[in-house]
């Protein structure tokens, strides 16, 4: 599906990935809604690219609903949905040390939001045989993210929620992507792309959003903007046993050189 004259909404694009997004989705002539938790830095993206901006909680239903009925009103139905909106936070300890209330908030934000998206669209979609889905979930719902077990869990389940949408609704003409990247300079992880600039592996939000906009335009189901993600995929599907001891030696890794778990450090070790 083309963003040029297209209704687009870009959850979680008050700064960072989502935001991007939105800027080149703009970029491309699509009519771009920008919704993010912050509304009022929603509303500067939105003034910035000439669109309109929507405070919602993806972790409500009545609020995404409300996120979808406004942008069609103003923009016309609702053509490309990218659920954006995450968040991240490492273990304190142990791998089922966080709290309860911890995990239901991934699980609200990474999985539940995707989910009060499609219920709401799907029903427009599938009357009218387009639209397109953009799930943003991560490497880690390929792979694992060491050091934040329910992160890793959720965005896993993300992944899988895509795979249900694209089989199903395949037939009905609509589109599925799921985004998978792995290292960005983004205020999620408290870093710019003057970083990413120091090493290859790390990208910035802008290269990331790049993938994105010609993966959906490209009509592909997978979008990796870190190509070596696939390859790691297929180790760990080849030989899990020997990924896991991979992944047991790089946490090690991680250890001895930053003497404990910091997401935002891992891109210097791959």
């Amino acid at each position: 599906m083309k963003f040029e004259g297209s209704s687009v909404v870009v959850t979680g694009a008050g700064s960072g990935i989502g935001a991007a997004i939105a800027r080149l989705a703009a970029e491309r002539g699509a009519r771009v809604c920008v919704s993010d938790l912050d509304g009022a830095k929603a509303n500067t993206v939105a003034q910035e690219i000439g669109g309109m901006a929507v405070a919602c909680d993806v972790r409500d239903e009545a609020q995404v609903k409300s996120l979808i009925a406004k942008a069609s009103q103003t923009h016309g139905d609702v053509d490309i949905y990218v659920s954006n909106a995450g968040l991240g936070g490492a273990d304190p300890s142990h791998a089922a040390s966080q709290s309860d209330a911890h995990w239901e908030l991934n699980w609200q934000v990474h999985v539940m939001s995707h989910v009060y998206a499609a219920r709401a669209l799907l029903p427009q979609m599938i009357n009218r045989k387009s639209g397109h889905l953009v799930n943003v979930a991560s490497a880690a719902g390929l792979l694992n993210q060491i050091g934040d077990a329910a992160y890793s869990a959720t965005k896993h389940a993300a992944v899988s929620f895509a795979e249900s949408l694209a089989i199903t609704h395949g037939v009905d003409g609509i589109g599925v992507s799921v985004v998978c990247p792995q290292y960005v300079a983004t205020p999620l992880l408290g870093l710019s792309d003057a970083d990413a600039a120091t090493q290859g592996s790390l990208l910035t939000a802008d290269d990331v959003a790049l993938s994105v906009v010609d993966g959906v335009e490209a009509g592909r189901f997978l979008i990796l903007s870190h190509p070596e993600v696939q390859t790691y995929a297929v180790h760990r599907a080849t030989d899990h046993d020997r990924w896991v001891t991979g992944m047991q030696m790089l946490r090690a890794k991680a250890m001895d050189r930053f003497g404990g778990i910091q997401v935002e450090n891992f891109y210097k070790l791959v």
